[in-house]
C-alpha cells in the first residue's frame, strides 16, 4: 500500500527510468528544450490520480530528504500532494533532451539564498549544464511546473473558488499597494471584487517567484501589477487579449517593465494560474511581446495530454 512505503521507504526497490518511461504504451522521442521565446508549463489534478501503484512508482523516484518531507506530512491528502509535486518537478525535467538521457532520479537540486530551488547538474569538462529554468506551485487540487530556458521563471496556481476569511479590502489594503487597492475598491459587485483580487494575488506572486527572493524579499507593497493597452502593434490574427500585464516596482525603477513578460489564464476550468518569464532581449520603449506557451495534463508513468487551445487553457492576458 502507499502508507506502508512511504513508512517503509528503505524497503522499495530503486530503479531508473529513461525519457522515454511516460508512455505506458510505447516509447516517447524526449521533448526538445523550449526556445528561448517559449514557456513551457505541466499540471497534474491529484484527484486523477487514484492507482497506488502509480504513486507507489513517483515515490520510487524521490531521494531520501524528499520522502523525509513527504512523510512529515499531515493527513495522507497532503502527503499524496506533496509527492506528485516533487515527482511532476522530476519527470518533466527528464522529458527533455538534454546532453544525455536524464534519469528523473539522480536528479539534484539545490536552493538560493532564499530558497528557490534550481536543477544542480553534474560539473563536466567537455559539457555545459542546460541553462533550463523551473518553478513549481499547487494547491490541493492542481500542482503545476513551468520550464523555460535562459530565464527566470515564477508561476503560482490559485482556486477560482478560493474562500478569503477576510474582508477583501482590508486584505489587500494590508498586501496590495495604494494603486491595487483604489482599483478593487472601484468594483462594486463583490464576487468580481474576490475574482480581480485572486488574479492580482496569483500575478504578484509569480513575480516573486521569478525574482527569487522570496516574499520577505520582495514584499509585495513594494509593486504595482498594471494592465495596460500594449504599446506595441500586434498582429492582425493575434489572439492575445487586448491588455497586457506590466509591473511597476517602486524600489527598483531601473527594473522596467519590459524586463518582464506575464501571463494569465484559467487553467482546468477551476483554477487562475500566473506565469512570470524574465524577458531575456527587453528593447527600451516597446512592450512586452505576449507570450508563447505549451501546456500539458499528464498523469505520471500513464498519459500525456496537450491541451493548449483547449476549453482547458483560457487566456486572461498575456498569451500570443
Amino acid at each position: 500500500m502507499f502508507i506502508y512505503l512511504l513508512r517503509s521507504s528503505s524497503m522499495m526497490k530503486t530503479c531508473c527510468f529513461s525519457p522515454r518511461f511516460f508512455n505506458s504504451s510505447a516509447p516517447r522521442i524526449p521533448l526538445q528544450l523550449p526556445s528561448k521565446m517559449e514557456t513551457h508549463l505541466w499540471y497534474i489534478l491529484p484527484n486523477e490520480v487514484k492507482d497506488a501503484s502509480i504513486l507507489n512508482q513517483c515515490l520510487e523516484l524521490l531521494s531520501p530528504s524528499e520522502k523525509e518531507n513527504v512523510n512529515h506530512m499531515r493527513g495522507m491528502e497532503l502527503k499524496k500532494t506533496a509527492l506528485l509535486a516533487r515527482a511532476l518537478v522530476r519527470t518533466t525535467i527528464a522529458r527533455y533532451q538534454i546532453n544525455s538521457e536524464v534519469c528523473p532520479r539522480s536528479l539534484k537540486f539545490s536552493k538560493n539564498i532564499h530558497g528557490k530551488p534550481e536543477v544542480e547538474w553534474p560539473k563536466s569538462d567537455d559539457r555545459h549544464p542546460p541553462a533550463l529554468r523551473f518553478n513549481l506551485s499547487h494547491t490541493s487540487s492542481l500542482i503545476a511546473c513551468g520550464v523555460t530556458m535562459d530565464s527566470s521563471i515564477g508561476i503560482d496556481v490559485e482556486e477560482k473558488q478560493r474562500t478569503i476569511k477576510h474582508d477583501v479590502l482590508s486584505f489587500a489594503r494590508r498586501y496590495f499597494s495604494d494603486r491595487e487597492v483604489d482599483l478593487l475598491a472601484a468594483i462594486p459587485d463583490p464576487e468580481v471584487q474576490r475574482q480581480e483580487f485572486l488574479k492580482l494575488w496569483t500575478l504578484k506572486e509569480a513575480y516573486v517567484k521569478a525574482l527569487g527572493r522570496g516574499f520577505s524579499g520582495a514584499p509585495f507593497k513594494t509593486f504595482t501589477i498594471l494592465f495596460r493597452a500594449p504599446t506595441t502593434s500586434l498582429p492582425w490574427n493575434s489572439k492575445s487579449k487586448a491588455l497586457e500585464i506590466v509591473v511597476d516596482s517602486f524600489d527598483e525603477p531601473t527594473n522596467f517593465a519590459t524586463n518582464w513578460q506575464f501571463s494569465l489564464l484559467e487553467l482546468a476550468g477551476s483554477h487562475y494560474a500566473a506565469i512570470c518569464k524574465e524577458n531575456i532581449s527587453p528593447t527600451e520603449g516597446e512592450g512586452s511581446k505576449p507570450m508563447k506557451l505549451t501546456v500539458w495534463k499528464t498523469i505520471p508513468f500513464v498519459e500525456d495530454h496537450c491541451v493548449s487551445g483547449t476549453d482547458s487553457v483560457i487566456n486572461i492576458s498575456g498569451l500570443a
